[in-house]
């Protein structure tokens, strides 16, 4: 019985909404433009978050087929937008880097396209669902949130993981740095020390009678 459910749920596991999800690095000084073909009427999100780089800062830009202005935000380290479609075409979204001189930055960004469908023809019926199909629906959303909760939790260890290694060859080029100076005091300290006691020769000259 539990292959069986576990074989009826295993397609469930599985998303059907149409998602671009993608990490891309974004240089200094560039501009990283994505298209999307979406018909009238689906509702669509955008959620990014820079992962690395500099002040974890981006401006993001999207745009309908008609080049209106949709979301514009300057210096955003993460947000989250969702619009519904006003008309059928290609839209365009663009993560700028432009201000940035030289550092550049690890972005991350995920596009839905639409909504889940149901998980069976007949969910949307006025009865009620079997205890089967009640149960494979809570495990299809328990899914879902275990998803967004493991990418979550990815960018965050990403970007710990980006401040540490950033902290430390900081901390090893400040110790570098203070390994030099103590060297060039001790140096100059003996060399100091020796010149007090050092022996001074002195030249007399004798006058004749």
């Amino acid at each position: 019985m539990l292959a069986w459910f576990l074989l009826l749920c295993a397609p469930l596991m599985f998303g059907w909404i149409r998602a671009s999800e993608l990490t891309f690095e974004l240089p200094d000084n560039a501009k990283q433009c994505f298209y999307e073909d979406i018909t009238i009427g689906t509702k669509c999100t955008l959620e990014f978050q820079v992962v690395t780089g500099g002040h974890y800062d981006v401006d993001c830009r999207l745009e309908d087929p008609d080049g209106t202005v949709l979301y514009k935000e300057m210096k955003k380290q993460y947000d989250s937008f969702t619009f519904t479609a006003s008309r059928n075409g290609t839209f365009k979204f663009c993560f700028s880097n432009e201000f940035s001189t030289f550092t550049h930055k690890t972005v991350y960004f995920d596009f839905q396209v639409g909504d889940d469908p149901p998980l069976f023809p007949s969910e949307n019926r006025v009865t009620a669902l079997t205890q089967m199909e009640s149960a494979c629906v809570s495990i299809h959303e328990a899914l879902k949130s275990v998803i967004d909760y493991q990418t979550h939790f990815r960018l965050r260890e990403a970007q710990g993981r980006s401040r540490a290694e950033d902290l430390n060859t900081r901390v090893a080029f400040w110790s570098i740095g203070e390994a030099c100076i103590l060297l060039v005091v001790s140096i100059s300290q003996v060399v100091l020390l020796r010149s007090f006691f050092s022996d001074k020769k002195t030249t007399t000259t004798r006058v004749g009678s």
